[in-house]
This record gives structure tokens, sequence and C-alpha cells, in this order.
């Protein structure tokens, strides 16, 4: 009895040992230089240049807490993390087999995105100090498209003569969607975000119902001035609370989406030829203003043979100008519905 449970524990040592080399032998015959996508320390990432086959091409660069695109859009927050966080998670789960290499090659060359990593590095550590710290160019590597059952991710280190299959553990997917070159997919989709202390003024401009237009002024830290826009008249007295609910609005509304280059030029100077619907300036307490103009979002049915006696109206979204009129933006009556409010509102009518 005795001499079988030695056997037998003998046994699952001898076969632990050998998974044991067979996994480490596995692991060795991967070239750590051209296999390590994964970015360690993703809070020293200081600029990330991504750039497609065509002429897309992205500049993300840190600017203290924020990221700025190609030197002068915000760049979206959370697509920043979700890149970040990629980066650090990614893992090769095997070189891509003999037989499908040259395949795979050759798509690359044709659909891939090459990605440059740059970071704030030492040139050597002694004794525990960084010496000659400096921003550098630490990965280079191009990112193709995904396996065929959609669970990996094609990527090729720069120089390399192997191209690898990376995913990310736990996760179901490929991660190629996040290595995007368009710009209009990183830039930030704020329109007003500014505090109630920052706030000197808003203009409201009503085109189709004029006498609802307004002003608010700040006169001091805790009082405003409401003025009626048609007369240029005080309004008389207004319900406080609203328009401090108002007021606080502002703190942080979004586009949707943004459309210049989504819809044809002919449509959109057709919307913007139409007369607006609304008309928000906010001025801040530096005398900075930022404008929204909104135009009426109609639905069209090109699929139907229909004559329409009157033309649909989208009654969820509408457009809008924002960015000194430079961007036409696609908005939600959800998020902006709040401060689309009438004068009659905020004198409690």
């Amino acid at each position: 009895m005795k001499k079988n449970r030695l056997a037998l524990i003998l046994t699952l040592v001898l076969l632990a040992l050998t998974t044991a080399l067979v996994l480490t032998n596995r692991t060795s015959t991967l070239d750590k230089k051209e296999s390590t996508f994964a970015i360690v320390d993703t809070a020293a990432v200081t600029r990330i240049f991504i750039a497609d086959m065509d002429t897309n091409q992205v500049l993300l660069e840190r600017q203290g807490s924020k990221w700025l695109l190609n030197g002068q859009h915000p760049a979206q927050s959370r697509k920043i993390d979700l890149l970040l966080n990629t980066m650090m998670k990614i893992r090769v789960k095997a070189p891509v087999s003999q037989a499908g290499h040259n395949t795979v090659i050759s798509r690359m060359s044709g659909i891939s995105v090459k990605v440059e990593i740059y970071q704030t590095k030492p040139a050597f550590t002694v004794f525990g100090l960084n010496m000659f710290t400096r921003e550098r160019k630490t990965k280079t590597y191009y990112v193709g498209d995904a396996t065929k059952d959609n669970m990996g991710t094609f990527m090729l280190m720069e120089g390399a003569k192997t191209a690898y299959i990376v995913y990310i553990p736990g996760f179901r997917g490929f991660v190629s969607s996040r290595y995007t070159a368009f710009a209009d997919d990183w830039r930030d989709h704020i329109v007003f975000r500014h505090s109630l202390a920052d706030i000197r003024s808003i203009r409201m401009e009503f085109n189709r119902e004029q006498d609802q237009s307004f002003l608010i002024e700040t006169s001091d830290k805790n009082n405003y001035s409401l003025t009626r826009l048609s007369d240029m008249q005080p309004a008389g007295s207004y319900d406080t609370l609203r328009v401090l609910n108002y007021l606080t609005s502002f703190s942080d509304l979004r586009f949707e989406a943004l459309l210049n280059n989504k819809i044809p030029p002919s449509r959109k100077d057709s919307i913007l030829a139409s007369p607006y619907l609304h008309r928000i300036t906010l001025t801040d307490m530096s005398g900075t203003q930022t404008t929204l103009t909104t135009y009426e979002k109609r639905e069209f049915h090109d699929h139907l043979d229909v004559e329409y006696e009157f033309v649909p109206v989208d009654l969820d979204r509408l457009y809008g100008l924002v960015n000194n009129d430079q961007d036409f933006v696609l908005l939600q009556y959800y998020t902006f519905d709040k401060v689309l409010k009438p004068l009659d509102y905020l004198r409690g009518y």
C-alpha cells in the first residue's frame, strides 16, 4: 500500500516537472524583443502617434492630467484611458503559424496601423537613481486586423521577422479598433464645461419665439439680472431656484457625434442655410465666449416613394454648430433640453 502511494506521488511530481519544462521551453521560443508589446508603466507615456496606410494620422500628447489631439483639440479622456489600458494588458497568445505567416504579413502591409509610443525614461539607473531622464520612443509596432475567430489581433514589432497574435486576458474580442488613426474618433465631445462660479453671462436666443429670448448676467456672487432680448428691458422677477438650476446645467454638456466628414457637403450647406432654432452664447469670467447654434433635423426617408405634405422632424435629435462654427455636430434633445428653456420658464410661468 505504501509502495503504491509512493509511486503515485513520484508520478505526480514527474508530471508537474514535465509540464513546467514544456511551458518553459514554449515561452523561451518567443523573442522578447519582438513579442513584448505591453507597456508596463503607462503613467510614463507622454505621446502616442498612430497612422494608417492612407493619409490618416493622429498625435496624442499628454498635457498634465489631460491629453491633446494633433496639438489643437482636447482628446476624449475615456478613449485615452481605454487605449492605455489596452497597451498595458495586451499579451501574446502565439506567434503566427509558418503556414499563414506570409499571408498575414502581406495583408498587414496594406491595412495595418503604425503605432509609436513615447515615454519619459532614464538613460540608466545608479543605486536606484534615474539618470538623464527624458522623453524617448520606447516602442513601434504595427496593428493588423482580427483573427478569424475575432478573439485575437495580429501585431508586428518594427524590424521583427515574426508577427504575433495578441489578446487581453479575460476579454472576448479584438483590439485593433482601439488603435484608430481617424482624428474625429479621438475628439472630445464637450460643448459646455463651465461651473456656476465661472459664468459671467448667458445669452439665449430663440429664432421662432423671439419674445422668449433672454440674457442672464451675474451682478455679483449671488445675484443675477434677467433681461428680455426682444426690447432689452428687465424681465422683472424670476424664480431663483430655476435660474440657478439653469446655470448649473452648463457644467457638462456634450454632443453625440461629430459630422464634419460624415454627411455630404451639399446637405450640410442646405441645413446651415435654413433658419436656426436656438443660439446660446456663454461668456465666462475671463471674457471668453462659447457659442452653440442649433438647427432642425428633418427625417428624410429616401427609400420610400412618398411625397410628404409636411416633412417629418426628428424629435430626439438636432444639429449644431460649435467651436467657433468650425464643427458640425449631432445633439440630443435629452441632453440639451435643460438649457433650451424659454424666458417664461425662468420667470416661473
